[in-house]
């Protein structure tokens, strides 16, 4: 069985890839830091269920870390990496941009040197839509995307052109995949959705910043973690757009939030921030076109699903900080 090292198996999205790449009979090692960005009861709860797979190891490590990390390509025999750690949130982001910058580009650059030491030729790299800020949309992985408004997605761009100059140099193939605002069950506290759903849950005021018809792609989890499994196939060097191409307003998700938990929620608007886009839309055709894929999932439904799994877990998710 291949062995496949992911990063940020503790994250939202990379445990949800742990699960796929389990279920299609790989072997995987996983590693996080189990940073303290928001409550780690979240990370634990997502890892309790793969820590009796025979085919999953786990390493409390950290991407920056290049000596921790170079033990454990020495104790492996990788054939492919997916690098889902990263610090993500755009207005933290603006707070301490230093750790962005380390994490999401020195990480990956130690990622990418590994894999060039030990001869791994398929590296996978989670990127974001927040690098089309300002761009037309339907968003193409065409489109130049050299405006970058937040350290975020300046950090997410310059690991792209680390990967791209790896492969220029090395030949190793690489998918970059750009997601478009992912949401689901075991979602981080600092997006929108779990917030809402939240709030709604307790009585308290949802804050919106700028009007709520601000709209976003939003895509659920499971079929980001899917395309990103069939993101493992040779391309060459590749970016591809993982989104819903369906975008919907801020108002609607907060409408489907208060139908599935049956109550009515008030609001405290906030000033729009600089940093934020107005909106996101995937041109998929690439993705279809290389990958085969496609989202499956309709918001309606995933909201659903996530404010269930929310009710499900309500006894311990009362207690966690947004």
């Amino acid at each position: 069985m291949e062995n496949i090292l992911i990063t940020g198996a503790a994250g939202f999205i990379g445990n949800k890839v742990c699960r796929v790449l389990l279920r299609e009979g790989y072997n995987v090692v996983g590693l996080d830091n189990m940073n303290h960005y928001y409550d780690v009861q979240l990370k634990r709860w997502r890892l309790q269920d793969l820590s009796d797979q025979e085919r999953f190891q786990f390493y409390e490590a950290d991407i920056e870390d290049l000596q921790i990390l170079r033990d454990i390509f020495n104790n492996y025999k990788f054939s492919a990496v997916i690098n889902e750690a990263a610090r993500a949130g755009v207005r933290y982001s603006m707070e301490n941009p230093f750790v962005y910058l380390s994490t999401n580009a020195t990480g990956t650059l130690n990622l990418l040197e590994l894999c060039r030491e030990k001869g791994i030729e398929k590296f996978v790299l989670a990127s974001t839509s927040s690098l089309y800020a300002g761009q037309e949309m339907p968003f193409k992985e065409s489109l130049a995307v050299n405006t970058p408004i937040s350290p975020y997605a300046a950090s997410k761009k310059a690991a792209e052109m680390m990967a791209y100059s790896y492969h220029y140099l090395y030949e190793m193939d690489i998918s970059v995949l750009r997601y478009f605002t992912v949401y689901g069950p075991a979602g981080r506290p600092d997006m929108s959705i779990f917030r809402f759903i939240k709030w709604c849950l307790e009585g308290t005021p949802l804050t919106v910043y700028g009007d709520g018809s601000q709209e976003r792609d939003f895509t659920f989890v499971d079929d980001v973690a899917w395309g990103t499994v069939k993101a493992l196939k040779p391309v060459g060097f590749e970016i591809i757009n993982l989104g819903n191409n369906t975008p919907h307003k801020l108002n609607h998700i907060i409408d489907l939030v208060e139908e599935y938990t049956g109550l009515n929620v008030k609001f405290n608007y906030e000033k729009f921030h600089k940093a934020d886009m107005m909106a996101t839309w995937a041109d998929l055709d690439k993705a279809g076109e290389l990958l085969g894929w496609k989202p499956l999932t309709p918001v309606e439904d995933g909201i659903k699903i996530t404010v269930e799994w929310t009710l499900k877990n309500w006894n311990w998710l009362k207690d966690i900080k947004v």
